[in-house]
């Protein structure tokens, strides 16, 4: 754990840069590997609402012992939650579920813009950031024209947004958009969900250089440039793996042949027309 570099947010918390993530982890098996990733030194759990698994992640963290304030417990309100009073009653929920009297990250999953309630939905986040609910609160999947109405809406900045990115979807506008307005950038999917990234070649090239995996090359690639990534995996080894990104180090030349990979092709949905 003491290898995991921790990003300072413009609330004054300090996450870890590095997470674990539970997403599509079926409930019965969310315990057992969440446990795994404590044994291996991970102390920050990306959950959601969405993910149905939340239950469980509290169950592991009620079984491991480990010291409240040694974990980053990150979840996501739930896209049928929006608005003032649903986000704060579905807080209440996770809390009940997870175990806990506060989350260290309340995050808005989507934006949703038919629907039209992410600004209200971001007030309720104030009230329960006041209210002690939420140590943090930030977004996910929100676009330039989205965060901005929060800014002139509402009266706090979100710590960080969570979006997909990865090689092949670099996000460099929202990423330069985040730091002119004191954002964190949070990446998922930071290894393209195995959909064949990992087989490119010029990340075979890097990972033979440094003996390390091409997917600890796309992590520590991640970690260079800033981004806080919560890999996901159900493989102990794979976990550990994953773990293991912090003795060694990309050259300037690696870092532009994976600039160089950029494709602008997203895996999930578009958050200007994802409203379900």
């Amino acid at each position: 754990m003491s290898d995991v570099p921790g990003i300072e947010l413009n609330n004054g918390a300090t996450i870890p840069q590095l997470g674990f993530g539970v997403f599509q982890i079926d409930p019965s098996d969310t315990a057992d590997t969440v446990q795994q990733a404590f044994d291996a030194g991970y102390r920050h759990i990306d959950t959601a609402q969405m993910y149905g698994n939340e239950a469980e992640v509290g169950e592991a963290i009620a079984k491991s012992g480990l010291p409240r304030d040694e974990l980053w417990i990150t979840t996501k309100c739930n896209n049928s939650n929006h608005g003032y009073d649903d986000a704060q009653r579905a807080l209440d929920e996770s809390l009940q579920k997870l175990g806990l009297d506060r989350v260290d990250l309340y995050l808005i999953h989507w934006p949703l813009p038919g629907k039209d309630l992410y600004v209200e939905t971001w007030k309720g986040f104030e009230k329960a950031h006041a209210d002690g609910k939420a140590r943090t609160i930030g977004v996910s999947n929100f676009q330039p024209h989205h965060l901005d109405r929060l800014l002139e809406e509402t009266d706090t900045v979100p710590a960080i947004n969570q979006i997909e990115l990865h090689p092949h979807m670099q996000q460099a506008a929202l990423r330069s958009y985040h730091e002119r307005h004191g954002i964190r950038t949070e990446a998922w999917s930071p290894i393209g969900q195995g959909r064949g990234l990992l087989d490119a070649p010029e990340l075979g090239e890097i990972a033979q250089a440094h003996g390390k995996s091409p997917a600890q090359v796309v992590l520590r690639w991640h970690i260079q440039i800033g981004n806080i990534i919560f890999p996901k995996s159900v493989t102990p080894e794979r976990i550990r793996e994953n773990m293991a990104i912090f003795d060694f180090e990309l050259t300037h030349e690696d870092m532009q042949k994976i600039e160089g990979m950029e494709k602008a092709e997203r895996l999930g949905p578009d958050p200007d027309k994802f409203d379900r």
